[in-house]
């Protein structure tokens, strides 16, 4: 519908609109000459290369090159469509949108529904809180739910008569609540849809009423379902609790996808704002593509039985096609038998928190689920673990997730090189069925400089104090700060002496036992010094560096001495 509004129109809206104001309105901006900083609303950093430019009329990000005008960054940072958009920015303005007149006749039928599903939803509230709500209050009650979230969520009732709602309803509203499927004439006269059901309205981006589910109070073979499909409501596209995680939060760092609407709720009551739910058994790439506009860290969280695993590989299944570099996808399985309702309500909010940060990532999920029953140590299992693996992969786009997946797939495997190598004599550790270890190769994985300093001061603890001082000249690395904190508090100097304590110190452990959670693959140790050695002293590093080069160009012609620096230069921090 974007065409349908004049361009002249969206130029001048874009003149009226100060930029500035509008992104302050959601993030905080801080002024630098001309332009403004923050932090990107768009992806997970802790320096500000986001750069607003009032002046020029757009913004721009250095770390993911997010880029836009206003309403490019309404549409991504409110996940709303082109011409909602720009009705926002020209509510803001005092404008009206010129529509020509077939839009507008079509926009005025959308808000007639939504008018329709709005007066709905208020009469399932106002029966939830009547005599005949009685025992719908009661469930609601018995599952947990507190007044106050069940006003947030616009919780109902709908009546067991089979025309309470029709009945209701004003006459010009009855034609709307027919097309919208919340009464249905399938058998010539009208007859509410939803009966002696729990209801769980489902809104847009702008809280409007676009569709309920329901949840059956008797013995219905269905116990949950949903409206029918219509003008204004898409299943397959829309996320339930999008628009209350919103009201509650400024802002959307992640989302945590889950089952049903009552998991949604008993997470929101236990100040877990973030929790939505796709309409439907499986996340289809639909629904995937309408959660990834709203945020780029995704949590899917299933029941640990079969079905949740099913639901689960086809969750992932969907999400390769769509994967690229700045995406972070993990699965969290809940211990069968268990669902998010019953689980937060049982071990409280901060237990189910840690599970939510120690979820799976997307990488180690898939190798963990097509590895399953195959014992590596065997070549005919490896090449099943490829076959299994390989067209999974090929459905991801080129990235370096991708890539660096390849390449752990080729580790797990054991290339051809490894067997065509082989000198003769070794294929006799076979006989008597000992069998020799796979041979793991290292790949360089780009790690950020937080972990590269916790990385160095696992090898080297003694670095803590230049760790302690950059990180408190900075104001970043908390994480090695942390750490570094640590060691210098209980004057470690080597390295056994901090495994040691980790492993025995139960707090040290409880306190640390994340750490690394997020790096699939630990550099060469020489590497992760070096790297460090960069971090801490630049100029330092870079000097040692040339002269390293220096060096080795006239390796030939070195004096003993000067072997001996060679030596020096390229050997590393010691033990």
């Amino acid at each position: 519908m974007s065409g349908l509004i004049p361009q002249r129109f969206v130029e001048d809206l874009l003149d009226r609109v100060d930029l500035a104001e509008l992104i302050g309105s959601r993030i905080t901006l801080k002024k630098a000459g001309g332009s403004y900083k923050a932090c990107c609303p768009f992806h997970d950093e802790k320096t500000p290369s986001f750069n607003v430019r009032p002046d020029k009329g757009f913004y721009h990000c250095f770390g993911c090159g997010a880029h836009g005008d206003a309403i490019s960054f309404v549409r991504e940072f409110d996940g709303l469509g082109f011409t909602d958009a720009v009705e926002e920015l020209a509510r803001r303005a005092g404008l009206e949108v010129p529509y020509d007149q077939v839009a507008r006749q079509e926009i005025q039928q959308a808000r007639t529904l939504t008018d329709a599903l709005d007066f709905a939803s208020r009469f399932y509230q106002s029966s939830l809180n009547s005599q005949q709500g009685t025992f719908a209050r009661d469930y609601l009650k018995q599952r947990g739910l507190d007044d106050d979230i069940i006003r947030q969520y616009q919780v109902g009732y709908a009546p067991a008569a089979g025309t309470a709602l029709f009945d209701a309803a004003s006459k010009d509203l009855q034609g709307p609540l027919i097309e919208t499927g919340a009464v249905s004439d399938k058998y010539g006269k009208p007859r509410d849809f939803f009966r002696n059901r729990i209801m769980f309205p489902i809104r847009n981006s702008r809280g409007k009423t676009i569709a309920f589910g329901g949840r059956t109070l008797g013995e219905d073979k269905a116990k949950y379902i949903n409206s029918p499909e219509s003008d204004v409501f898409h299943k397959s596209r829309q996320i339930y609790g999008l628009f209350e995680a919103k009201q509650a939060l400024k802002q959307l760092d992640k989302l945590l996808v889950v089952e049903g609407y009552m998991d949604v709720i008993a997470l929101a009551q236990h100040g877990i704002h973030y929790a939505v739910a796709t309409l439907g058994t499986a996340t289809n790439q639909d629904s995937l593509t309408a959660l990834l506009k709203q945020a780029r860290h995704i949590v899917f969280c299933f029941d640990g039985d079969q079905a949740g695993f099913r639901a689960a590989d086809k969750a992932m299944d969907n999400a390769l096609e769509l994967m690229a570099d700045g995406l972070h996808l993990q699965f969290l399985m809940l211990p069968e038998g268990e669902d998010p309702d019953t689980l937060v309500r049982k071990e409280g909010a901060e237990a189910f928190q840690k599970r939510i940060d120690g979820a799976t990532p997307l990488s180690r999920y898939l190798f963990d689920r097509q590895s399953e029953g195959l014992d590596l140590q065997l070549p005919e299992n490896r090449g099943e673990l490829r076959a299994r693996t390989e067209p999974l992969l090929n459905k991801m786009p080129r990235c370096t997730l991708r890539d660096a997946m390849w390449h752990e797939m080729l580790r797990l495997c054991g290339g051809r090189n490894q067997w065509q190598n082989r000198q003769p004599q070794q294929w006799g550790n076979w006989k008597g069925g000992r069998k020799d270890r796979v041979t793991e190769e290292r790949i360089d994985v780009k790690l950020s400089k937080d972990s590269i300093l916790c990385l160095a001061l696992l090898e080297a603890p003694d670095i803590a104090s230049e760790v302690t001082e950059l990180a408190r000249q900075s104001r970043q690395y908390n994480q090695a700060r942390n750490f570094a904190g640590f060691i210098l508090e209980h004057e470690i100097r080597n390295r056994k002496t901090l495994i040691a304590r980790l492993a025995l110190d139960n707090q040290a452990r409880e306190r640390f036992y994340h750490l690394f959670d997020g790096i699939e693959h630990i550099p060469a140790r020489e590497s992760t010094l070096a790297a460090a050695r960069e971090i801490l002293n630049p100029n330092e590093e870079a000097s040692r560096q040339q002269k390293l080069a220096t060096l080795l160009r006239n390796f030939a012609n070195l004096t003993a001495e000067e072997r001996q620096e060679l030596r020096e230069l390229s050997g590393g921090t010691p033990e």
